[in-house]
């Protein structure tokens, strides 16, 4: 992350006391924000997350304020912690004219669902909504890499030569996740490589090509679905992540959804720069003692000032 910041900073000629703070929100490796058992009934502890961080660190290889550890605040305060970038969405792609969905496709998917509305609203006061759909690209990039080396599946080139196989399919829409109502959030704790071991066992004949168009083809459906349930009908639909990239992918969230899906490059931000442009907003949020979350989408008693700062 040092390195990162060092080099940006040569290339646009900006030295680190000319920037405020740095969003750093770290890697997520574990996110039960529910509340669960712990010994005997009744006894339930609260919910958790966790994202691999050193701010301290950061802070003082760069010399500049570090703004980390986004989530568990809201967490804190009964919510999910999860998805944050809602606000941000409404910021960079509300409209007057048109209600909006943005899909944000990593790891795993997200939507936010921006009534036209809601774009003059201050965040929290207004009918934007959003929650985790389910798997984005984590399955399908787990899946190419085990069998063709390879990262990811460029362009989806590789599901594209497969068969979507429905019985594959139903048993991988057949999740209690996806019948929950928002706000929820979900992660690699439930939608991982054991999860996909246990749906795929009964279909151990299958090829390889049509295991990764099925599992391209449960990302759009839980994307699509969402976008087709949500209580005001969507007119564009914007997508973000990776999961923008991949052109078979894009092409099944539009037959779907009838909606055309559009990457965010034509919409401001490039696709990979949308997320961390998000907690960039958060973080100068933070700094401004200003909240961040939306307590309709997060589940949150109310809304918090997200984040803590480590001074350089």
């Amino acid at each position: 992350y040092a390195g990162v910041v060092i080099t940006l900073l040569h290339q646009t000629s900006m030295a680190p006391g000319s920037i405020h703070a740095i969003g750093a929100h770290g890697q997520t490796v574990r996110h039960r924000p529910q509340a669960f058992d712990v010994g005997p009934p009744g006894n339930l502890s609260g919910g958790y997350t966790l994202q691999l961080m050193n701010p301290a660190l950061l802070a003082e290889l760069t010399g500049i304020d570090v703004v980390a550890d986004f989530r568990r605040r809201d967490v804190a305060a009964g919510g999910q912690g999860a998805p944050l970038v809602p606000a941000f969405h409404q910021a960079l792609f509300g409209s007057t004219q048109c209600n909006v969905a943005v899909l944000n496709i990593g790891g795993i998917s997200n939507i936010t669902l921006l009534p036209a509305d809601a774009t003059s609203s201050p965040p929290g006061t207004n009918s934007v909504s959003g929650f985790d759909c389910g798997p984005g690209n984590a399955l399908m990039d787990h899946w190419c890499q085990a069998h063709t080396g390879q990262a990811f599946d460029d362009a989806g080139r590789w599901a594209a030569s497969g068969e979507i196989h429905a019985g594959l399919l139903a048993s991988l829409l057949d999740e209690a996740y996806f019948q929950l109502p928002p706000p929820k959030s979900t992660g690699r704790d439930l939608f991982n490589t054991a999860w996909l071991t246990q749906k795929l066992a009964p279909f151990n004949t299958l090829r390889a090509a049509d295991i990764q168009a099925t599992l391209t083809e449960l990302t759009a459906r839980v994307c699509c679905e969402a976008v087709m349930a949500a209580p005001t009908t969507m007119e564009r639909l914007i997508v973000c992540g990776g999961g923008a990239l991949n052109t078979h992918l894009m092409t099944r969230l539009t037959a779907l959804s009838g909606l055309a899906a559009q990457s965010s490059q034509g919409h401001g931000l490039p696709p990979l720069q949308v997320e961390a442009a998000a907690f960039a907003w958060l973080a100068r949020r933070c700094v401004r003692r200003e909240t961040g979350n939306l307590p309709k989408v997060t589940g949150a008693l109310g809304a918090r000032i997200l984040g803590a700062i480590y001074a350089a």
